[in-house]
């Protein structure tokens, strides 16, 4: 059981990063490479104001960091590892849901 304050604020933090589909998808972006918030807007079909938000919100998580390029200014993920345990995390959410441990997902709307 986690009781450290600090265990529970980081889950936390990873966890209001992936409340929003567009930021789930910005962190599967950034999985994949470092990308420049014009080019992820593009890719991702939101407006660059809109990412931007988004992106702020992952920066203040802890998630994204910037990296000076010239003019340009690049985000990639906080660290590599962020990366696996996003795999990891889908994965284990997919095994899940394949079994079905909820009875009640169905009725409910839950799981």
């Amino acid at each position: 059981m986690l009781t450290i304050a600090s265990d529970i604020d980081v889950l936390a933090r990873f966890g209001r990063a992936l409340a929003d589909p567009i930021r789930c998808r910005i962190l599967l972006a950034l999985r994949e490479a470092p990308a420049y918030p014009s080019d992820l807007a593009d890719a991702l079909g939101v407006s660059r104001t809109r990412l931007s938000n988004h992106l702020a919100c992952l920066r203040d998580c802890g998630l994204v960091v910037t990296v000076p390029d010239g003019r340009r200014t690049r985000y990639e993920l906080a660290d590599e590892r962020l990366g696996q345990a996003l795999d990891d995390l889908r994965a284990a959410v997919v095994a899940v849901e394949a079994d079905k441990t909820c009875v009640d997902a169905e009725a409910k709307g839950c799981c």
